[in-house]
Formats: C-alpha cells, structure tokens, sequence
C-alpha cells in the first residue's frame, strides 16, 4: 500500500498550525463500501467508495484551543467520503488529503475584523462637487423655454 493510503494523517503547516500536524493512524476511522454509479458487467464489485470520519472531541492529537477551534468550526466529528476513482487506494488517499485540507481551514484563525475608516475631507469634497456638475448637467436637459 501506499504510505499516503495508511499510516498517520499529516497536515501540511498553514495559519494556525505553524509546524503542521500528525494524526495517528488509530484516531482515524475509515469504513469502505461500494461505490454508486453507472454499472455494467462486473463494476462496482469492490468496496471503492471510501468514508474517514475524525472525531474531533475525543482526539488526544489536537491541544486544547485547537481542539475548541475546530469544533466551533466543523463540530464534533468530521466526516469526509470519496468515490470518484475506481480504485480503493486512490480513494484512501483522496479521502485523507479532504481530511487533511478540512483540518487546515478549520484551524486557520478567523480573519481580523474589518475597521470602518471615514472618507477624507477630499475625497467628500470631490463627491459633492461632481454630484454638482451631474446636477447641473441634467438640469439643462429637457427644457423647452419659451421666451
């Protein structure tokens, strides 16, 4: 087998994890069933489809405040199939980087808040000066004086 396909979970770095993360292999449950789809004469024989499921809250991986993190974001469990190769392998591995990427964005921090600004004095003496001219502009139109 592929070591991908088996072994721990590694979690590339990103915001959030700095030096990654490793997942043991026994946190990880995986189950195999067969995979739905267009059939003909022996397809979908094999249990292809592949389902991990990670449970957040009873992982002795994950410190404390990521473990809070992650279950704010995703809740206590994360679950995560994959069916779309034909081989059970591929799907192993196509599973656990969906798990991988989960994690990632799960524990990445949450964006800083945005601080209004006021528009300088400029920028507010530009707008009513064009708003002016666009006044003036249409004010000329459609008039018909007779004088």
């Amino acid at each position: 087998m592929s070591p991908a396909a088996t072994g721990p979970l590694v979690v590339p770095p990103g915001p959030g994890i700095p030096r990654g993360l490793v997942v043991p292999e026994h946190e990880i449950d995986e189950r195999f069933s067969r995979s739905p789809g267009p059939g003909g004469q022996s397809v979908n024989t094999t249990d292809s489809r592949v389902e991990i499921v990670f449970d957040v809250a009873a992982s002795e991986t994950l410190t404390p405040q990521q473990r809070d993190r992650v279950l704010a974001a995703v809740g206590p469990r994360i679950s995560v199939t994959a069916s779309e190769h034909r081989s059970q392998l591929r799907n192993r591995v196509a599973a656990r980087e969906r798990l991988a990427e989960r994690l990632r964005t799960a524990l990445a921090p949450p964006p800083r808040p945005r601080v209004a600004t006021k528009p300088t004095r400029g920028s507010q003496r530009r707008r009513v000066e064009a708003k002016r001219r666009r006044s003036v502009t249409k004010s000329h139109r459609g008039r018909v004086r007779d004088e």
